[in-house]
């Protein structure tokens, strides 16, 4: 167990690049199960819980390749079906929330899958009911052991397209759908589909793999059916969360940070989420920069009532950067009031800021409100532990800017989202340092 040891109050400045976005590589090594033919993914991070799912589907037969600057290729010519059923393939399911992603092109292409209830940050209840559905309407038998904590889909018959309308616009659920109807016989319509960047992404590396997907980027999508798919490539974007974190860092700690290749035009409306709490967001072409804030003040409504930001699906804002935005509040003038409508437990993290000597309200699960201190009292060092990976950054930006050294345990809570982020920071200036 590590934990990263942090000298809070040095400013950092500089220029730093975004990672390859980890949750839109998961849906595509799930996608190159689809085929037989290698494909290429460039631009993926390297970090835990994707080198996890690289991992297990190398051991479920794909001959799986790392190359130099984030290249990746696959090629699933010869799955081994039977490891499915092991009790190795199972507990590492447990452990890895990305392993369900697997259910969609496993079913449709072998016309079976199974995995164990699948792991991930401990943030409330995370339900799979919609991918489920998905699979059901396609045509798929489902089994639940509830003793044994695993989920069995099958369809030896094939799948057959069908008209849907999803109750969540879950994305991994709509991934999944995505993947397993792209080989269903006939034309599959989801409506209320999910239609972040990464989904838009998952569909166009489909089309160069010979799938025909209508209206990507809309949450009404038509998928017709092909009878195979061939290899193809693609680059993944800039993970949207950790530059997020990284506007959120340069706001409380930065003394003028540029954050290169951003991809601008998929942020959506995570700048604007910064702007109201007074950050100054400059767009430079596809960079941003973040000046040095001495201060910065939260923005009312036009009635004058209290600023509040809440979580929604795309083109809302991620509900992933609500603890980073919470952070920077923190040090705001004003008050805001956050309603984190997802998630249940992600705002338990709040009492180790307040820990820290922020003023924040917890009224419930899923709303707090920040009072901000105006910088007028800093945030003292503490030692504490990461409860999952984006409170793990929150804590690691809060801890930036605390008074003293600070000790955050469990950091592969960290590692699992965020690529060599000491090392990353330390070249802006951070002084932080891994230790057992």
């Amino acid at each position: 167990m590590s934990s990263f040891k942090i000298e809070g109050g040095h400013r950092l400045k500089g220029t730093i690049c975004p990672q390859g976005a980890k949750n839109e590589a998961l849906e595509l090594i799930a996608a190159t199960l689809l085929t037989d033919e290698e494909v290429r993914l460039d631009n993926v991070p390297d970090i835990l819980d994707v080198n996890n799912l690289l991992q297990l589907i190398a051991d479920m037969g794909a001959e799986v390749r790392r190359h130099d600057n984030g290249c990746v290729t696959v090629r699933a010519a010869e799955m081994n079906l039977s490891y499915m059923q092991s009790e190795d393939f199972l507990s590492r399911c447990q452990r890895l929330r990305g392993s369900v992603l697997l259910l969609g092109p496993l079913l449709a292409r072998f016309g079976h899958a199974a995995i164990a209830k699948p792991g991930g940050d401990k943030i409330g209840r995370r339900r799979l009911d919609t991918h489920f559905y998905g699979f059901k309407k396609l045509g798929a038998m489902f089994c639940h052991n509830e003793d044994a904590g695993t989920f069995e889909i099958q369809c030896p018959e094939g799948l057959r397209g069908s008209y849907m309308l999803l109750d969540e616009a879950s994305i991994t659920g709509t991934a999944n759908i995505i993947m397993a109807a792209a080989l269903a016989e006939g034309t599959t319509t989801i409506y209320n589909a999910a239609c972040e960047p990464y989904i838009q992404q998952l569909c166009r590396l489909l089309t160069r793999m010979g799938a025909k997907i209508e209206g990507i980027a809309s949450n009404l999508l038509t998928i017709h059916g092909v009878t195979s798919l061939h290899g193809a490539s693609i680059r993944v974007l800039p993970d949207m969360i950790e530059v997020g974190s990284f506007i959120g860092m340069a706001a409380i700690a930065g003394d003028g940070i540029t954050i290169k290749d951003v991809s601008y035009s998929d942020l959506g409306i995570i700048p604007d989420c910064f702007r109201r709490l007074g950050i100054t967001v400059e767009r430079r072409g596809d960079d941003i920069y973040v000046p040095r804030h001495e201060h910065y003040e939260i923005e009312s409504f036009i009635d004058g009532s209290i600023m509040t930001l809440a979580d929604a699906p795309w083109p809302g804002l991620t509900p992933d950067l609500i603890s980073v935005l919470i952070v920077v509040a923190t040090q705001a003038k004003g008050s805001v009031l956050f309603h984190q409508k997802m998630f249940e437990s992600r705002l338990f993290f709040v009492d180790k800021l307040i820990d820290m000597g922020a003023q924040i309200l917890l009224c419930d699960p899923h709303r707090a409100v920040v009072i901000g201190h105006d910088h007028a009292l800093r945030l003292r060092a503490r030692r504490m532990a990461s409860p999952d990976i984006r409170a793990g950054i929150a804590l690691l930006i809060a801890a930036l800017s605390a008074e003293g050294t600070s000790i955050i345990d469990n950091i592969e809570q960290i590692d699992r989202g965020y690529e060599c982020i000491e090392q990353r920071l330390g070249k802006l200036g951070a002084v932080i340092e891994r230790i057992d």
